[in-house]
């Protein structure tokens, strides 16, 4: 299962078209980065098989607007990662994976970069929030033999080298998410599922030194191999505090309103979206 991320205009050859059409800035929420220990809000995207990619964004009472139609030219890409980086912090960016190339693009002021080639040796790529403790989003990337490593961003799109966070195990896990903090100590978190089902925190210290940026983790509960993506979308519900979006083998769409309590970290699911989402190939 991939879980990753994006937003806005990358220019290459046969490349993902624009993703700041008129029709979908006419629909955007303006991103909301907490400016405190509140959680921020983000919107859900998804990826068709045609390459076409999707943006709902949050209603901020915990359903999903109408879908935004950003363009096409993204069903080559291996990885899709949304940041809030531009604009100081209120643009939805994209880091974008074609082949072995990490590219970055700004929703805001159109800026497009290659960071830099070598990134196929991820399984996995996500936007883990501010987790290092600087203050832009951070990367996380599984690599082939199951260690985590971790990219601090910087407000250009650019990234720091990197930090190992995981030494190694994080191939059992099914399911790995970020972008909030579920613990209620004003820190970014990890949620990973493994192979029987049973979903973890890893809270995150701050602390951007090896093997130290997330501490011992805490068991959320079992049975969530029912759902076959798990995406972290920041504040859905509008209550400062961070959710967690599940989809079913159905296409049902299902909303975890998050508590900030890590000894019981959600509250019971609520139905968001009935069917139809088994379309996207990537939910990030």
């Amino acid at each position: 299962m991939g879980l990753a991320v994006a937003a806005a205009l990358v220019v290459m050859p046969s490349g993902p078209a624009p993703l700041s059409s008129a029709a979908a800035a006419a629909d955007r929420v303006p991103p909301q980065r907490a400016a405190s220990a509140a959680a921020s809000s983000y919107p859900l995207f998804g990826r068709k098989a045609d390459g076409h990619l999707y943006d709902y964004e949050p209603d901020r009472t915990g359903g999903l607007r109408a879908g935004v139609d950003l363009g096409g030219g993204y069903g080559e890409a291996t990885a899709l990662v949304q940041a809030d980086i531009s604009d100081g912090g209120a643009g939805n960016d994209l880091y974008l994976r074609m082949e072995n190339t990490l590219y970055y693009t700004a929703e805001r002021g159109g800026e497009t970069k290659v960071i830099g080639g070598g990134w196929d040796i991820y399984t996995l790529l996500i936007c883990a929030g501010n987790l290092g403790g600087s203050a832009e989003p951070d990367l996380v990337g599984r690599d082939k033999e199951g260690a985590l490593w971790l990219y601090q961003g910087r407000p250009d799109g650019t990234l720091a080298g990197r930090i190992r966070i995981g030494s190694g195990g994080w191939n059992a896990m099914t399911g790995i998410a970020g972008r909030g903090d579920y613990t209620g100590d004003g820190k970014a978190d990890l949620l990973a599922r493994d192979t029987k089902g049973i979903l973890y925190i890893y809270p995150g210290t701050g602390n951007a030194a090896a093997d130290v940026a997330l501490g011992s983790r805490v068991t959320v509960g079992t049975g969530w191999n029912a759902y076959d993506a798990l995406v972290s979308a920041g504040d859905t519900d509008g209550d400062g505090k961070a959710d967690l979006i599940a989809r079913d083998p159905a296409g049902a769409l299902w909303l975890f309103e998050g508590t900030g309590e890590s000894n019981a970290p959600f509250a019971a699911r609520v139905k968001i979206g009935t069917g139809g989402w088994g379309a996207y190939n990537v939910l990030f």
